[in-house]
């Protein structure tokens, strides 16, 4: 089946037609419900505190409503008017919503969101519709731009569909670049049709993922994953740790995390040598 990014530019494929057929298929409805309540948990929001958040391709308001109905203020944009329009007319939607392709930017005052999500939207900027579009431009003017108008110490949850392990990281290294630190959370990697990435970016320096959804009925609120560090101490700022070396060790974890594979926990064992048998 074909990916929708391949069809040509959002703001055509999602018109008045698709975007009514979107809105009113009861499975997409659902995916999009567990999706958006999975990736208000990844925010790590505080508990029973309202946030002003940001919903990045909200499209006709289905993941603005979780937003709300958890007791948030949000505001939307989407670079569909006809999507924004079946959000006014249809979904009773309670959020205030902006006309406004991602890749253009954010648009908004320096830390006013307290978080962002975005569900199935990050994926449409991995593809120029025009020569004048660059993917890797338009990705990191967006990045830079989210990161400003976030609060510090918050996060952002993208929900996407990836076609590849480079594209992933190709994404990873603009929202790098922009001044974001986090990876990849993969939910029941091993299921092809329940899998679902999720892309968590932070502001606040070095924090844990969050653990992935492995199969149903997981308790997920627990962290598994180590916790990133920087290791360049000194010496040249892109200086590579000695093979075999702790640093080493956590970079190479690092970068598996990304790509979303399980790693085992850091500890203080990590990178001693084992002592010879007599």
């Amino acid at each position: 089946m074909s990916r929708p990014e391949h069809s040509g530019p959002p703001e055509l494929f999602y018109n008045e037609t698709e975007s009514r057929k979107y809105s009113s298929n009861s499975h997409i409805i659902q995916i999009q419900y567990e999706m958006s309540q999975r990736a208000l948990e990844l925010l790590a929001l505080p508990e029973g505190e309202k946030c002003l958040l940001l919903d990045v391709g909200c499209g006709s308001g289905l993941s603005g409503e979780i937003l709300g109905d958890n007791g948030h203020t949000w505001v939307g944009m989407d670079i569909s008017q006809d999507m924004l329009n079946v959000a006014k007319e249809d979904n009773d939607c309670d959020g205030e919503l902006v006309l406004q392709d991602m890749g253009a930017g954010c648009p908004f005052r320096p830390g006013v969101f307290d978080g962002a999500i975005s569900i199935s939207a990050l994926q449409w900027l991995c593809h120029a519709n025009s020569k004048k579009e660059n993917p890797k431009q338009r990705l990191l003017q967006f990045f830079q731009t989210l990161y400003g108008c976030l609060s510090r110490g918050s996060r952002a949850v993208f929900q996407f569909y990836p076609e590849n392990t480079d594209q992933s990281e190709f994404i990873m290294a603009q929202a790098n670049q922009a001044g974001f630190n986090g990876g990849l959370v993969v939910d029941f990697p091993n299921s092809a049709k329940a899998k679902k990435v999720y892309l968590v970016l932070m502001t606040g320096g070095m924090q844990r993922l969050p653990s992935a959804i492995l199969h149903e009925g997981q308790n997920h609120d627990a962290v598994t994953n180590s916790e990133r560090t920087r290791w360049n101490k000194g010496g040249p700022r892109n200086a590579k740790p000695q093979k075999g070396s702790r640093a080493w060790i956590e970079a190479k974890k690092g970068r598996m995390e990304r790509q979303g594979k399980e790693v085992r926990p850091t500890t203080k064992y990590t990178g001693r040598r084992r002592k010879h048998a007599i």
